[in-house]
Order: structure tokens, then sequence, then C-alpha cells
């Protein structure tokens, strides 16, 4: 099964990737040891320029393509962005907007664990007033335990918890997508999109 971590920490080291890292850990820990997990992070900081040209040309470039290919064939995703403005991060949603503009139906179904982190636990209500209705417009399965990290949180008792409960949660909800998967809606099999530029030029 293949399990597909975005982060959107802007930072090196980011607390938003060791959020991301703990939790994909915790979920891929909860599966059985007969069940292969591959993780696979896509860090959001590094496709920034692509993300950016996207919106104004309609096309992913190869490595936006790569990546919206990754979330396209999740058995399951771990979301989480840095609080900017309480809410996520441009960058965070300007990818999904990428992701659900070249395949609306990418992430239906889906099982996601939705996290985030700030500076202040007062920002702690933008997995209910925020990243919950994305992912539910995008008709994903968002798992009840959503965890946000303050800076406090780091060290302290209680996240451990809820990354641990957290990860157990999305585990559960995990499936292999059969190997001919098809998109929701009849659309056919899914495409890389690489594959799909290819035609494009050659037509």
């Amino acid at each position: 099964m293949k399990l597909v971590v975005v982060s959107a920490g802007l930072s090196v080291p980011s607390s938003t990737r060791l959020l991301a890292d703990r939790l994909a850990s915790a979920a891929a820990g909860h599966h059985s040891e007969a069940t292969d997990v591959t993780v696979e992070v896509v860090e959001l900081r590094d496709l920034a320029v692509e993300i950016a040209q996207s919106l104004t040309t309609g096309f992913p470039g190869p490595a936006l393509g790569a990546a919206i290919d990754a979330v396209r064939g999740a058995d399951g995703l771990i979301a989480v962005t840095p609080v900017f403005s309480a809410s996520y991060s441009g960058l965070f949603k300007s990818f999904f907007d990428a992701v659900s503009g070249f395949d609306k139906d990418a992430l239906a179904g889906t099982p996601v664990l939705v996290a985030a982190t700030g500076g202040t636990a007062r920002h702690s209500l933008v997995l209910d007033h925020a990243l919950r209705p994305l992912f539910a417009y995008l008709r994903a399965v968002v798992v009840p335990t959503g965890v946000y990290a303050a800076s406090e949180d780091w060290g302290a008792e209680g996240l451990a918890e809820r990354v641990d409960r957290a990860g157990a949660e999305l585990a559960r909800l995990m499936r292999p997508a059969p190997a001919d998967r098809t998109a929701p809606d009849s659309l056919g099999p899914v495409v890389p999109f690489a594959e799909q530029l290819a035609a494009l030029s050659r037509g």
C-alpha cells in the first residue's frame, strides 16, 4: 500500500515536516507486518515555482506532475500545513487546487489525515474550519482525529498520544487500490500526467 505525505512547511528544519514524519511513522506502524506500506513525501516548498506556473498555464511541470500522480495513486494521505492568518497556507491550497484542477476525482474516497502546526494553541480550530471542509469538498474520507501542534506542544504530554491515535485511524481506513484502478464517475483508468502530456503533444 502507498501512503503519501504532503508537507507544506517552508523552513529547514520544519516543524511541519517533523509532525508529518511522526504521523507517517504512526500510520505505517499500525499496519500488520504482512502489509507492505510505502511512504512517499511530497515537499511543497520544492514545488513552489511549478505550482505558481501551473496556476497561470493550466499545466503542471514535471515535478508537480509527479507529485499529482503520487496523490492520485495514494491508498492514504497525510496533509500537513503551517497556519498562516488562521488558515492553511497559500502554497498548500494552491497545490490541492492544482491536483483537483487536473483530476477533480483525485481524492474521492481516499482516507486523509489532516494536521497543522502553529505558534499558538489559539489556531487549533484550523483543523475544523479550514482543513476538514477543504477535503470534504474534494470528497476525501477525513479521519476523525486531526492533529494540531503548537510550539508549546513539542515535548509536552499529549502530542504523542494524538499522533498515535490519528495514525491508527488512518491505518484502519487504508485499503489497497485495485490494480486496474478507475477514476470515479466512469472517467476511465487513471493515466499518469506524463503519459497524458505525451499524448497531447503527439496529437
